[in-house]
C-alpha cells in the first residue's frame, strides 16, 4: 500500500513537471519572440526598431543551432551525474529554476539598454540568451530523461508517461489561457489590447516562478531507481546521431517527413496569437481558443489507440494531414469573424497530437528496423531524434515570426487598423501559404519513402528473434554480459510459466512447431506471470514486450515468447520487469501478461520456450510433462 501511494506521489509530481515544462516551453517558443517583437523595441524610430528586431531574431536563430550542437554533450553531462540524489533530478532542479529565472530577465530591456546603448543590449542579450538555452536544455533532456529510471516496471513507465502527456498537454494549454488576462491586468497602459512592456514582464515572472515551482516539486516528488545497467552508458554524439540517420534510411525519411511537418506546424502556431491581435483586432479572444485546445488536446489524445487499431497509423497520418490543410484553408477565407477563426483554428490543431503519436511510435519501431539491418541497436541515439528536430523547427519558426513581423509592420504600436492589405497579404502568406507547403512537402516524403507500418514492424521481430541468439555458442567472454567463462555444461531449465507442458510440436505457429527456431516446449498458462527459468542476463528485449531472451552463464540461448501473432498487440497486455543486460535469478519474474486481453484479440496465449543454439547441446531431457509451477524443472540441458 506505502509503495502504491509513493508511486501515485512520483506520478503526480512528474505530471506537474511535465505542466510547467510546457508552460516554460511555450513561454520560450512562442510567447518570448511575440513580446520582442511587439513590445520591447519603442523608440519611436521604426527603421531603428525593426533593425534591432532583426539581430535579436538572428540571435536566438543562430544561438538555438549552437544549442542544438551542445545537447549531446549535455546528455553525457547528464549521463556522468552522480549525486545521492541521482543523476537526474539534480539538473531538474537546478535547471528547472534558473533556466526560468534567465528567461524572465529577458523580458525586460535591462534597465533602457534598447535605447541608450543597443550595441551593449545585444552583447549581453547573447549571453544571457545562450545561458538560459543551455539551462532549459539540462533542465528538459534530464526531466524526459528520467521515466525510465523511476521504475523497472514498464506498467509503472507508462502510466508516469501518460500522466505527464496529460500534465504536459494542460500545461501547454493554460499558458495560452492566461496570456493576454495576465498581460492586461497588470499592463498599464491596455494598447488596444495587447498591452505594455509591464504587463508582459509580469505574465513571463508568473510563468517563470510556475515553472521553477513544478522542478522543485519534482525533485522533491521523485525518487531515481539506482542500477548499475546506467552507468557506462555508450556516449550519444551530434556524429552518432548523423551516423544512426544514414545508415536507417526508414529513420532519415521519417525525420525528414516530420522536420518538414513540424516547421510548418510551428510557424502556424507561433503566428495563432499575432491573428488575433493583428487581423481580428482583439488579442484577448486568443484566450477562448487555448482553452478549446487545451480539451481537444486530451481527447484527441484518449482517441489515437482507438484509430490507430482501426485504421492503421498511415491512414491516420492521411486524415490528419488532410484536416490540416483545410484548416490552413479556412483560415484564408475567415478574416475577421471569430467562428471561423475558432473553426479552422481546431481544424489545424486537432490532427497534431495524432501526427505527434504516429511519428513518435514509427520512430521507436526504426529502433528494430535499424537493429535487423545494421546488427546493433541504437534505442538511445534513434530516440534522440523527434527533440532535434522539435527544436530546429522551433529555432527556424522563431526567424521568420521576426522577419514576417517587421515585413508586416507588425511591431510596437502597430494594431489591427494600422494593418494595410499589403501587409495583412505578407502576414498571411507566412503564417498560411509557408506552412501548407512545408506540410505537403513532410506528407509526400512520408507516403512516399516511409514503409515501417505495422505489418513490417511485425515482421522485423519476428526476424530478429529468429536470429538474436545465434552467436552465444562462443566460450569466450561475453561482452555483452560481462560473465566468465563457466566450465559448468549441465543447465536446469525450470518451468518460466505455471500451466501444462505440450510438444513443441503442437503449437499452430510452423517457425516454433518446425523448430527452425530452436528445440524447446511450450505451455497452456494458468496464470500471467513469466518467470526467469535459470540464472543469466537479458539478451534480447523488444518494444512490444511479448518476448525475451535470456542467457545463461555457459552461454546458452533460450526464447520466451508470450502467445502467438501477440507482436500485434503492440506491448498491450504485457508488463515488464527488465532492462537489458539486467542479471536475473532463476525464478524471478519477468513478465506479467494479461491472457483475456490476448484473447479477446482473437490470439492464442499459449508460451513458448525455445533453445534458440539447441544445436550446440549434446543433452536435451523433457523432465516433466504434465502440469507445472515455476519451481518444477521442465528440461535438462547439457552443452557439447
Amino acid at each position: 500500500m506505502e509503495n502504491s501511494k509513493g508511486n501515485i506521489v512520483s506520478r503526480l509530481s512528474y505530471s506537474f513537471g511535465a505542466f510547467g515544462n510546457d508552460l516554460l516551453f511555450g513561454l520560450l517558443s512562442t510567447y518570448f519572440i511575440m513580446f520582442v517583437t511587439t513590445h520591447l523595441f519603442n523608440s519611436g524610430n521604426k527603421a531603428q526598431d525593426a533593425k534591432m528586431i532583426g539581430f535579436i531574431t538572428l540571435i536566438i536563430f543562430f544561438l538555438r543551432f549552437v544549442e542544438l550542437a551542445i545537447d549531446p554533450f549535455i546528455g553525457n553531462a547528464i549521463d556522468n551525474t552522480h549525486t545521492r540524489w541521482g543523476k537526474f533530478k539534480p539538473w531538474v532542479v537546478v535547471g528547472g529554476v534558473l533556466g526560468p529565472a534567465a528567461l524572465v530577465i529577458l523580458f525586460t530591456d535591462f534597465g533602457g539598454l534598447t535605447k541608450s546603448n543597443p550595441m551593449l543590449y545585444l552583447i549581453l542579450f547573447a549571453i544571457l540568451y545562450i545561458m538560459m538555452d543551455i539551462l532549459y536544455s539540462f533542465k528538459d533532456i534530464a526531466f524526459w530523461s528520467m521515466i525510465p529510471a523511476l521504475s523497472f516496471d514498464s506498467r509503472e513507465r507508462e502510466k508516469t508517461a501518460t500522466f505527464a502527456r496529460i500534465g504536459s498537454n494542460i500545461g501547454g494549454g493554460t499558458i495560452g489561457i492566461v496570456v493576454m488576462p495576465l498581460v492586461l491586468l497588470f499592463s498599464l497602459n491596455a494598447n488596444q489590447g495587447t498591452g505594455d512592456s509591464r504587463g508582459w514582464f509580469w505574465f513571463a515572472l508568473i510563468i517563470g516562478c510556475a515553472a521553477a515551482l513544478s522542478a522543485v516539486v519534482v525533485g522533491l516528488g521523485t525518487k531515481e531507481v539506482d542500477s548499475d545497467l546506467r552507468k557506462n552508458k555508450k556516449p550519444t554524439t551530434f556524429k552518432g546521431v548523423f551516423h544512426v540517420l544514414m545508415h536507417n534510411d526508414q529513420l532519415m525519411w521519417l525525420s525528414l517527413a516530420y522536420g518538414l511537418y513540424a516547421i510548418g506546424m510551428s510557424l502556424t502556431n507561433s503566428f495563432e496569437l499575432y491573428y488575433f491581435t493583428f487581423i481580428l483586432g482583439d488579442a484577448s479572444k486568443f484566450s477562448i481558443l487555448a482553452l478549446i485546445n487545451t480539451i481537444v488536446g486530451l481527447a484527441a489524445i484518449s482517441i489515437f489507440p482507438a484509430l490507430a487499431k482501426k485504421w492503421n497509423r498511415r491512414n491516420v497520418f492521411l486524415v490528419a494531414i488532410a484536416l490540416m490543410l483545410i484548416g490552413l484553408a479556412v483560415f484564408s477565407l475567415a478574416n475577421s469573424s471569430l467562428i471561423l477563426v475558432l473553426v479552422a483554428a481546431e481544424l489545424f490543431f486537432i490532427p497534431q497530437p495524432l501526427i505527434f503519436l504516429v511519428a513518435l511510435m514509427t520512430i521507436t519501431d526504426s529502433v528494430e528496423y535499424g537493429q535487423l539491418k545494421l546488427g546493433h541497436r541504437d534505442e538511445s541515439l534513434t530516440l534522440s531524434v523527434r527533440p532535434l528536430l522539435d527544436k530546429l523547427a522551433g529555432a527556424i519558426s522563431n526567424l521568420v515570426v521576426g522577419i514576417t513581423a517587421v515585413a508586416a509592420s507588425m511591431t510596437a504600436g502597430a494594431t489591427a487598423a494600422t494593418m494595410t492589405n499589403h501587409d495583412r497579404f505578407i502576414f498571411k502568406f507566412a503564417m498560411l501559404g509557408v506552412p501548407a507547403v512545408f506540410i505537403l512537402v513532410g506528407a509526400f516524403v512520408f507516403f512516399k519513402k516511409v514503409k515501417l507500418d505495422e505489418k513490417m514492424h511485425a515482421s522485423i521481430v519476428d526476424e530478429l528473434e529468429r536470429t538474436w541468439a545465434k552467436d552465444f555458442d562462443s566460450d569466450d567472454e561475453s561482452e555483452s554480459t560481462g560473465s566468465r567463462p563457466n566450465s559448468k555444461t549441465e543447465l536446469s531449465y525450470y518451468a518460466p510459466v505455471a500451466g501444462e507442458v505440450i510438444p513443441l510440436e503442437q503449437v499452430s505457429d510452423t517457425v516454433f512447431s518446425t523448430g527452425s527456431m530452436g528445440r524447446g516446449f511450450a505451455i497452456k498458462p494458468s496464470d500471467g506471470r513469466v518467470y526467469a527459468p535459470f540464472d543469466g542476463i537479458i539478451e534480447a528485449t523488444f518494444s512490444t514486450r511479448h518476448t525475451v531472451g535470456l542467457v545463461s552463464e555457459n552461454k546458452i540461448a533460450t526464447l520466451i515468447h508470450i502467445g502467438i501473432g501477440t507482436v500485434k498487440m503492440k506491448g498491450t497486455g504485457f508488463i515488464t520487469y527488465f532492462e537489458p543486460g539486467q542479471r536475473v535469478s532463476q525464478g524471478e519474474l519477468l513478465i506479467d501478461f494479461w491472457s483475456p486481453a490476448i484473447k479477446k484479440a482473437g490470439l492464442d496465449d499459449t508460451v513458448i520456450a525455445v533453445i534458440t543454439n539447441s544445436d550446440n547441446l549434446s543433452e536435451f531431457e523433457i523432465e516433466n510433462k504434465g502440469e507445472v509451477t515455476k519451481n518444477d524443472i521442465v528440461l535438462t540441458l547439457e552443452k557439447k
